[in-house]
């Protein structure tokens, strides 16, 4: 692997983590609204998160490279509703799915067919994430924030448990 391929590598885990800090700060701020369905759907992103991180960090190590981690930065604590908590995670995710693409493209640059492999298994699962945080906007959208029918959509979200990726 090569060492623009394995630095990118390196800054995913950061993005990684840092997007399950981002999910565990939005856990915490539907606990403290009492919205304790949105809160278990956030903690579950936050453990799916960290799960994808360990995915990349196995992968460095079993290619031979050394994980280098670095520091992670604080996430946002307050949200002005649960709409714009929840535009903000579909953003992040389109934010992760850029990072993912900027991956593969180097990944192809370097012709480095296994770490392109690899990743593809991330830009399925980045389809599903951006689906997935789309599709509870547009629910929490036509509650407009608020009212019986966020109460509806929070208790659908307490039933939602983490799955960890299978293993290959």
């Amino acid at each position: 692997m090569t060492d623009r391929m394995l630095n990118a590598l390196n800054e995913q885990i950061n993005e990684e983590m840092f997007s399950s800090y981002l999910y565990l700060s939005m856990s915490a701020y539907f606990e403290d609204i009492n919205l304790n369905g949105f809160a278990n759907w956030m903690r579950v992103q936050a453990q799916e998160e960290l799960a994808h991180a360990m995915k990349f960090f196995d992968f460095i190590n079993e290619r031979g490279g050394r994980v280098h981690l670095k520091t992670i930065a604080d996430p946002k604590q307050e949200w002005a509703s649960p709409i714009e908590a929840v535009e903000e995670t579909l953003e992040h995710e389109k934010h992760i799915s850029g990072c993912i693409n900027n991956l593969v493209n180097i990944a192809i640059e370097e012709k480095d067919h296994a770490t392109n492999n690899f990743l593809q298994w991330f830009i399925s699962e980045q389809v599903e994430e951006e689906a997935s945080a789309d599709e509870l906007l547009q629910q929490v959208k036509m509650t407009e924030g608020k009212g019986a029918g966020l109460f509806m959509i929070d208790k659908d979200l307490k039933g939602r448990t983490f799955v960890p990726p299978t293993a290959e």
